[in-house]
């Protein structure tokens, strides 16, 4: 039965008597004209005989009517959960929750935040030094590294990556070759064009793009895994048994990232280069002339130095990865926001990283 209300007159005070089911639907309808029958009384009489159920909307509307008039008297008041939930209701809010603190000004706002970052900074830092402890660890006690584990990342990380690598690299060396060729020909130089391609392709593009390809399958795919195993407290019971989870689970994982990238940098800098050929035979110079350009313009070095990177570039990757798996929350959004920002913070350190590879190898004359 949905809850009714009628008013009268006791006298010189202002009766209200409730009846049925006092819900959160029955006190939106009845709130204003209960609002309006105690407007400007000084007495009130709350009948609540025939009241048979009261949740808290109901019971914050009696509160409020008594609250509003300065005497007011209860009768017919039920015994049991009608009496229960107005004795809870009435001590919320008498104990409101502390208000929220107010906003920061425009320094303290930065200097928290510079704080939380140091902070993470700091354990970014850590958690390499964890690793590399690890690493130590394992090469004085090789038969700790689980081989089994290293070859599975491997597979996953590297030979299911071979397709899409060799798609892209074919793609960017076709790109590349049409769009050097436009300016070239004005200047009649698209012999020059393998010159340009090879040495983009060895230097940079190859292990930068072989890169963003482990960034966003695998860097992301070790995020996910770890940070399933953390939500589901599995990281804090290897802890409990005394397995150190960085030599457990991320060592394969870094071993395999660090040895796979280069091999992908590979592949993407001759699918690259065979992407480059066959535009170069559709503009009219033959295989030959072109492989004569590439062996002027391009030197071993060249391609060294870009392996180098790309393995700096996979351990990097593998690490942003892991860390985002391992420090992953609790809520249900812990994993996909683990896999973001492995997938962010991986490309980030690739950049950076290149950056600092080009000073070096700039500073050393390569």
């Amino acid at each position: 039965m949905s809850a009714t209300l009628s008013a009268s007159a006791d006298g010189p005070a202002t009766r209200l008597a409730f009846a049925g089911v006092l819900d959160a639907a029955g006190t939106a309808r009845l709130w204003p004209e209960a609002m309006r029958a105690v407007r400007g009384a000084r007495h009130l009489v709350l009948d609540l005989a025939g009241l048979t159920a009261l949740d808290t909307a109901g019971a914050v509307l009696l509160l409020r009517l008594e609250r509003a008039v300065r005497e007011t008297r209860w009768q017919g008041m039920p015994a049991g959960p009608v009496q229960a939930v107005l004795d809870r209701t009435r001590q919320a809010l008498a104990n409101p929750p502390p208000p929220a603190p107010p906003p920061l000004p425009p320094l303290a706002w930065l200097g928290r935040a510079t704080l939380r970052q140091g902070g993470d900074l700091l354990d970014q830092i850590g958690f390499l030094g964890e690793a590399a402890l690890a690493g130590l660890d394992t090469l004085r006690r090789p038969w700790r590294l689980r081989f089994a584990e290293t070859l599975r990342h491997l597979d996953e990380a590297g030979l299911r990556a071979f397709g899409l690598t060799l798609l892209l690299g074919v793609l960017i060396g076709v790109i590349l070759a049409f769009q050097s060729s436009i300016p070239m020909r004005r200047f009649g130089a698209e012999v020059f064009i393998p010159n340009l391609v090879g040495i983009s392709l060895l230097r940079e593009l190859g292990p930068l793009m072989a890169a963003v390809i482990l960034a966003g399958r695998t860097g992301s795919a070790y995020a996910a895994e770890l940070g399933t195993m953390t939500v589901n407290e599995e990281i804090d019971a290897l802890r409990i048994m005394g397995i150190d989870p960085i030599a457990w689970l991320v060592l394969p994982r870094l071993l395999a990232g660090m040895l796979v990238m280069p091999v992908l940098a590979l592949l993407m800098d001759l699918s690259g280069l065979a992407g480059m050929a066959v535009v170069m035979s559709s503009l009219g110079f033959p295989p030959v002339g072109v492989v004569n350009q590439l062996r002027n313009a391009v030197k071993l070095r060249d391609l060294l130095g870009g392996l180098l990177k790309a393995a700096v570039f996979g351990l990097s990757i593998a690490l942003v990865g892991c860390r985002a798996g391992l420090t992953a929350g609790r809520g249900p959004r812990a994993v996909g926001d683990a896999a973001t920002a492995a997938v962010v913070g991986g490309i980030v350190s690739i950049v950076l990283l290149d950056g600092v590879f080009s000073v070096l190898f700039f500073r050393l004359g390569w």
